[in-house]
């Protein structure tokens, strides 16, 4: 799409996640830990992050050959009681696009059991930068327009900063660095709407407090459908952590994750 300028503003009306890593086990290591202390013990997943779960809860009690026998058992106790630094031993890695800048001042307040690698507009030219609109915007024309000239206008505004910015570094030899000193005060113009990458590693506990707050009705529009995605996502590659939600519509067209199992 085109700004009342002339320049073209790239909009991205939904997030992508990018599940990129998961654990694997190192059966060697369990088997020798069950074999010196003269236990017995099997279980029926496959999925790295939840046979460590369940090892790690079956050693606070010893309980390896007794109790629940599947691991969607328990598993399903552990969540039930809430014993869910249990979940804290369970990590994944992804790379989540197509988000604004918005987005991720609330995603990183999300500290315990999350790390993040986010993209860096000081190294990175954001002069053909995509944007993210609320659809709240974008299905009202006037809203529409109003919002498309002032980003439209802010992209403007960052070019010529650059390479305004640019020639009065003259000093400077190296051109990557004089780029970077361009870019991270030119920056300064750039809006919330600006689109991101961030690379987050998290674990399952974290991720089930991050799908709680942000999949609620209440959170934010755009980082709700992040949640919700990740969500998806999890309950094919954890079923026996994440089964326990579902994703309802709303009346909006909107959807939110619930669960029965809060704050574990």
């Amino acid at each position: 799409m085109s700004g009342s300028d002339g320049s073209s503003v790239r909009i991205v009306r939904k997030p992508t996640v990018y599940l990129v890593g998961r654990q694997t086990v190192d059966q060697s290591g369990v088997d020798q830990f069950i074999a010196d202390h003269g236990v017995t013990w099997e279980t029926d997943t496959q999925i790295g992050a939840e046979k460590l779960c369940e090892v790690a809860g079956r050693v606070c009690y010893m309980s390896f050959g007794k109790g629940r026998k599947t691991n969607g058992d328990y598993l399903g106790n552990i969540i039930g009681v809430g014993h869910g630094s249990v979940l804290e031993h369970a990590v994944w890695n992804f790379v989540f696009t197509g988000i604004s800048r918005s987005l991720t001042h609330e995603l990183i307040r999300h500290r315990a059991g999350f790390g993040y690698s986010q993209l860096s507009q000081r190294y990175v030219d954001e002069s053909q930068a995509d944007y993210i609109e609320p659809d709240v915007i974008a299905d009202d024309p006037a809203l529409h327009a109003i919002w498309l000239e002032a980003v439209s206008h802010a992209q403007t505004a960052y070019r010529r900063l650059v390479d305004g910015l640019a020639e009065k570094f003259p000093d400077v030899s190296q051109a990557t660095l004089r780029r970077k000193l361009a870019r991270q005060a030119a920056r300064s113009v750039l809006p919330n709407a600006c689109e991101t990458k961030i690379f987050v590693t998290a674990n399952a506990r974290g991720l089930r407090h991050f799908i709680e707050l942000r999949g609620d009705e209440h959170a934010d529009i755009e980082i709700r459908a992040l949640a919700v995605q990740v969500l998806r996502i999890m309950q094919q590659a954890a079923p026996n952590i994440f089964g326990d939600y579902s994703i309802e519509r709303l009346g909006d067209g909107t959807e939110v994750a619930l669960t029965p199992h809060r704050k574990v």
